[in-house]
């Protein structure tokens, strides 16, 4: 419905001559009075065309041509809103459209014939996944399935880190654990990866390898399998969340030697230094991000800062092989790179940014999705959910106390920028007080009525007639029925924007006009006609429901 009113607003700013390849805005009004919707655009007009605001809508308005099937009226209000009101047989026929395109109602294809790419996870193999890192992996994993509903030929990748200063110690700390399963006196670093399941590891080498190893200097053997074991354990706590990833892209190969005798590292380090913003000094390799307007504020006053990009060790800081990773989504082909990171890389993504902008590439592919820190409370107050796993919150231990899909809905529930208390008694409630639960039973609820009319008026719910919905007259039956034709809308918004929270919100008004719906119109018991059309809105209830859990990725129970 938002693109038919574009589309006409556009025609109609041809006519009164201004230009209409401009954004323009459709929202639903706060108050019903000022109809289903509405624009402001003759207020961003008036300059251009220096009149008065309200003078511009009613040239708008004069030149609209809206079937009356579909929009009853256009009115204007305040200093030039434009409102439009739909008519009853829009709404009756917006229920058949729903049954008629069922899974594919929402999905649009706005990006078909585009590439786009989301990296999320990223954990480094060096642990258990962190609870942390799962509100990050839902997160991508939400803002992935809204894209692909916009028709993107779409990619999940995840970035493998397992290169640099980290994963020697990782390497080291099992080869540690190692020695004192064999019987060797050890003292173990404070600073080393502390978890049981660093003794694990070498438990199981040991098993496989007895001693065999207990001269060997090289840190290799314990480094991949040390890697190995992690990352397939993160793999299995990933796919509990139903989070899967179509590519793996590894970090080591920004290291390796290309045909040109150099590795991506060095090209992006060559590459910045002919465009004169690369300088050496103290022993390290400087990014003059100084030059592009990156200041810090000392006693007051603005700095100008440049940025390491190899520490004087000639170890790699983080930036380089994420500036070099980025040039290989270019190269690929992506249209929209989409990354999501937590709260710690905050202060790293513009430097990668500014890097990409001097190499020439074109930034505005990119979207950032930064998600804030998460506590996880019983009673206002802040518990571990980690008995033997190190000092770290594990994503399993939440997972295995909630469950999947209260873990994943709570994880995107509130916006991505705010930080994250996840309580648990709340999200192992059995009742309308759990939001998760709340939604579900919505989806069980519609799924008894139609069990309840099949036995009772012996009849197949899903064959009933489409024309029985110009039978939908009532307040409660139209207003649902308006809420599920912007499915689509808010699918689209909430894949532009990154948040699927906004799905949340919609799905939650749609539920609470269903019972509002349920509990004025009764259905079983009417006429055959009257209960036959509200069966059809219960259906299309459902369908919407149904579609909408798709992009969160939570069950749809018909039974709870």
């Amino acid at each position: 419905m938002k693109d038919l009113l574009i589309t006409e607003i556009k025609k109609a700013l041809v006519e009164v001559g201004a230009e209409p390849s401009r954004e323009i805005l459709i929202e639903k009004p706060n108050d019903e009075k000022f109809g289903d919707a509405s624009s402001n655009v003759a207020m961003t007009l008036a300059k251009e065309l220096k009149k008065n605001p309200r003078q511009i809508a009613q040239e708008l308005v004069s030149k609209f041509k809206f079937n009356p099937e579909q929009i009853e009226r256009v009115d204007i209000a305040g200093a030039g809103f434009i409102n439009f009101y739909f008519s009853k047989s829009l709404l009756q026929q917006s229920v058949a459209q729903i049954l008629a395109q069922g899974e594919q109602f929402g999905k649009s294809s706005v990006g078909v014939g585009k590439k786009a790419i989301v990296e999320y996870v990223s954990a480094n193999p060096t642990g258990p996944l962190t609870v942390g890192r799962g509100r990050g992996g839902v997160l991508g994993d939400c803002i992935a399935n809204l894209l692909e509903a916009q028709g993107y030929n779409l990619t999940r990748e995840y970035y493998f880190n397992n290169a640099g200063r980290q994963m020697r110690i990782l390497a080291d700390s099992v080869r540690l654990r190692y020695l004192e399963r064999c019987g060797d006196a050890i003292t173990f670093p404070d600073d080393y990866y502390q978890g049981d399941y660093i003794k694990d590891i070498a438990e199981k080498i040991f098993s496989e390898k007895g001693d065999a190893l207990k001269g060997e200097t090289d840190l290799s053997s314990f480094k991949e399998f040390a890697e190995a074991e992690i990352f397939a354990s993160i793999k299995r706590t990933l796919l509990r969340l139903g989070i899967q990833h179509d590519s793996f892209f590894n970090e080591n190969s920004l290291y390796e030697k290309m045909e040109s005798g150099k590795s991506r590292n060095e090209q992006v380090v060559d590459m910045l230094d002919q465009k004169g913003f690369i300088e050496r000094k103290d022993g390290a390799i400087w990014f003059k991000t100084s030059l592009l307007g990156k200041k810090k504020v000392e006693d007051g006053k603005e700095i100008p800062v440049d940025t390491v990009l190899v520490k004087s060790n000639g170890e790699p800081s983080y930036r380089l092989p994420d500036i070099a990773y980025h040039t290989t989504k270019y190269a690929r082909g992506f249209d929209l790179i989409v990354n999501v990171f937590g709260a710690d890389h905050i202060d790293e993504y513009p430097d990668v940014a500014r890097a990409l902008e001097v190499l020439g590439y074109d930034t505005s592919r990119i979207k950032v999705a930064i998600n804030q820190f998460v506590t996880t409370t019983i009673n206002g107050e802040q518990v571990k959910m980690s008995t033997r796993k190190g000092n770290a919150d594990t994503l399993d231990a939440l997972i295995d106390e909630v469950g999947a899909d209260a873990t994943r809905f709570f994880f995107v529930m509130r916006a991505k920028e705010t930080h994250l208390n996840f309580d648990l008694e709340l999200a192992k409630k059995q009742s309308s007080d759990n939001p998760v639960f709340y939604l579900q039973y919505a989806h069980a609820r519609i799924c008894g009525i139609i069990r309840v009319a099949e036995e009772k008026a012996m009849l197949n719910a899903e064959a009933i007639s489409p024309d029985f919905v110009k039978v939908l007259n009532a307040k409660e039956e139209l207003d649902l029925a308006k809420e599920l034709m912007r499915f689509p809308d808010a699918v689209s918004y909430a894949a532009n924007s990154l948040e699927p929270q906004k799905m949340i919100t919609y799905l939650n008004g749609v539920a609470e006009l269903f019972h509002k719906f349920y509990q004025e119109c009764r259905i079983v018991g009417e006429t055959e006609s009257v209960m036959k059309s509200r069966l059809l809105l219960a259906l299309a209830t459902r369908q919407v429901l149904r579609n909408g859990f798709k992009t969160l990725g939570i069950s749809a129970p018909e039974r709870m």
